[in-house]
């Protein structure tokens, strides 16, 4: 494919502590490992072999990854975070526009997003909750976005997000920010026990299994032989996952079968749903009502309809991933911030 091929009008970026995502608004989507806490200088690196790929004449982006520990604080982030997709910006031949997107839903110039750095700090989830307005079809919806990391909750009035908070300490006390995802959360958090033998056995509170682990188990997420983002580095298999899981008991992998891990995972994941299902009547009990429809996103969606069954809520399911794509939904925000840009998502 030819560089013109790929050029594109507006590339969007979602820059995390973990991952880097990006779209162009119809249909490409880019996204890949990052570990922003453990490589803050080589951000501009990378986001720059995204945007040489691709020849954006604008560049607009959304960001989580402030709060990495690499930044003494979330402004010292928010400038460090955006000065990399400027230098990137820059690299072009022709430079292309950057624009920043905020938490009251405007994309301005980087230089006014280093001067609001609340602002723009930990923006994804709001341009995420105008995607899914756009698909609620409802006056009383919510999304509920299962990322790799954490969980959004967000109530939608009338094709609008209606957010209950802005930033993330609020996010968290109201209930619309949970900090479980299907991939990256360590097991040691979720549970203190683990069913093995016919009892619950203590588990070791040391970082050797992963939520990725659970689902892995559980066929919730697919295998990814290739991917070795795991808590041992290993790859991300069902076998492999049995082997962290087992060590979460301090087992020898020979002791713990693929009916155990499926047992110990099954555990986990009735713990991770019983999380969400508590911050959805949280938030519920919160903006006075009970959703008539919720939309699904991301790449969490087993973990999102445990919890919402656990509700025992009357109410219709919608699946970004079924509506967009698995690759779309998972970069949900990115996608959505394009859409923005493009003057193509109210």
């Amino acid at each position: 494919m030819q560089q013109s091929d790929r050029s594109t009008d507006v590339l969007a970026f979602d820059v995390g502590g973990a991952n880097i995502k990006a779209a162009d608004g119809r249909g490409w989507i880019h996204s890949e490992p990052f570990e922003l806490w453990r490589h803050p200088r080589e951000l501009p690196t990378a986001l720059g072999r995204i945007v040489a790929d691709r020849s954006p004449r604008q560049i607009v982006s959304t960001m989580t990854g402030e709060i990495a520990d690499c930044y003494a604080s979330r402004r010292a982030g928010v400038e460090a975070i955006v000065g990399a997709i400027v230098a990137a910006a820059g690299s072009l031949p022709a430079a292309a526009d950057v624009g920043i997107y905020l938490v009251d839903g405007t994309i301005v110039p980087a230089a006014e997003a280093i001067a609001r750095p609340l602002a723009a700090a930990a923006s994804n989830w709001h341009a995420m909750a105008r995607l899914a307005a756009a698909h609620a079809d409802s006056d009383r919806a919510m999304v509920v976005d299962v990322g790799s990391t954490t969980t959004d909750i967000v109530a939608l009035r009338a094709g609008h997000p209606a957010p209950l908070a802005y930033d993330d300490v609020a996010r968290m006390a109201t209930g619309e920010l949970v900090y479980t995802g299907v991939e990256r959360t360590p097991v040691a958090a979720i549970v203190r026990s683990l069913p093995w033998a016919g009892r619950r056995r203590p588990i070791a509170s040391e970082r050797y299994a992963d939520s990725r682990d659970i689902w892995l188990a559980l066929e919730g997420i697919p295998e990814r032989p290739d991917a070795c983002e795991t808590a041992d580095g290993g790859p991300a298999t069902r076998d492999a996952a049995r082997v962290r899981l087992a060590r979460m008991l301090l087992l020898d992998p020979d002791d713990f079968s693929a009916a155990d891990a499926l047992a110990a995972a099954a555990w986990c994941a009735e713990a991770q749903s019983r999380q969400v299902a508590r911050a959805l009547a949280k938030v519920a009990a919160r903006v006075g009502w009970q959703p008539a429809r919720i939309v699904l996103s991301g790449h969490g969606e087993c973990l999102a309809r445990m919890a919402v069954a656990r509700r025992g809520w009357n109410v219709d399911l919608v699946s970004l991933p079924e509506r967009l794509g698995p690759d779309v939904s998972r970069a949900a925000c990115a996608h959505a911030v394009a859409l923005i840009a493009q003057g193509r998502l109210p």
